[in-house]
């Protein structure tokens, strides 16, 4: 069956004009004109082994979407991250469940959500975008169509994290607890030889979140989104406050206005913070790749990190922050 193409961009460039100004001459033409891209993988937070297994797989000439699969696998399949996939954290009824989704440079994408017993989502994502005409499967559908694909069920709860649900439902104490590791999501976004750009962003969702509750996460435009002709953005931290800004693709269309990468986070970081009066309370941060290279990342508060794999060297930042 033919692929989704997610909305394109271009359907809304009349609307979009009037709601950004240009302030630089850059337009999806500057961005083209680099002769020979370096392969680049960014990720959010400091998962080394998982830009380091991208970047290594860019060098050896792997498209981007294969590579940003491959990259945040690594984190879905460690049972030391409990934020991300096999070892997640659970919701306060002691379900596992995970959120991914994935884009390639045509624009196609493919999500999953509350997806449980799987321990690679963003696999099934790209399935979902390969094999079927939609873009999001949910729940069981989710699974019975991983399932049909040959995954493997899987009991995703681990012994560990078992026990701090347990000791949790004991005072069942819920809130966000900033740059602790109860909502840390991988996303990442890779940049091959040929220059196309793709994204991953995958996570278990926030610790012991209401039985089926969904976060910015698997939702395009808010958890990732990019234009293989300007460049792309992920999100982690509080996604309902993401989701409420559509983040990623403000970040994306901000650059196709002529914001550098770093400006555009800035500005959607400084969005949520006039849409939300409690934001001293929560973490959200954005991380940005422009087509040629360029790297732009803002956070709310102190302590947000990402990882670049460039030129065989893997490297962690801190994150500028609004507070």
């Amino acid at each position: 069956m033919k692929r989704r193409n997610f909305i394109k961009a271009a359907g809304i460039s009349g609307a979009s004009l009037s709601l950004f100004p240009v302030t630089h001459n850059l337009n999806a033409a500057t961005f083209k004109k680099q002769e020979k891209p370096t392969p680049i993988c960014i990720a959010t937070w400091n998962f080394h082994e998982a830009s380091k297994t991208a970047g290594e797989l860019l060098y050896k000439g792997a498209s981007a979407l294969d590579a940003a699969e491959q990259g945040v696998r690594v984190e879905e399949a460690n049972l030391k991250n409990t934020t991300v996939g096999n070892g997640g954290a659970p919701d306060r009824d002691g379900n596992v469940t995970l959120d991914a989704c994935i884009m390639s440079p045509s624009g196609d994408c493919g999500s999953v959500v509350y997806l449980k017993k799987i321990e690679h989502p963003v696999s099934v994502a790209r399935k979902v975008m390969e094999e079927t005409p939609h873009v999001m499967l949910a729940g069981e559908g989710a699974l019975q169509f991983a399932i049909q694909q040959g995954f493997q069920r899987k009991n995703l709860l681990t012994k560990e994290s078992e026990e701090n649900w347990k000791k949790w439902l004991e005072k069942k104490e819920y809130k966000p607890i900033i740059n602790i590791e109860n909502h840390d999501t991988i996303g990442m976004l890779c940049l091959d030889e040929k220059g196309d750009i793709a994204g991953a962003c995958t996570t278990s969702g926030l610790a012991y979140k209401m039985n089926g509750r969904v976060g910015d996460s698997p939702i395009i435009g808010a958890g990732l989104y990019l234009d293989n002709e300007i460049g792309g953005a992920v999100a982690t931290g509080m996604g309902e406050a993401i989701m409420k800004s559509v983040g990623s693709f403000l970040i994306v269309e901000l650059m196709r206005q002529g914001k550098s990468a770093q400006e555009a986070c800035e500005i959607a970081v400084e969005r949520i913070v006039k849409q939300n009066s409690n934001y001293k309370d929560f973490q959200v941060a954005f991380l940005a790749l422009a087509k040629n290279g360029e790297i732009g990342s803002f956070c709310l508060h102190k302590g947000f990190t990402f990882v670049k794999y460039q030129d065989n060297q893997n490297t962690n930042t801190p994150s500028q922050s609004y507070l």
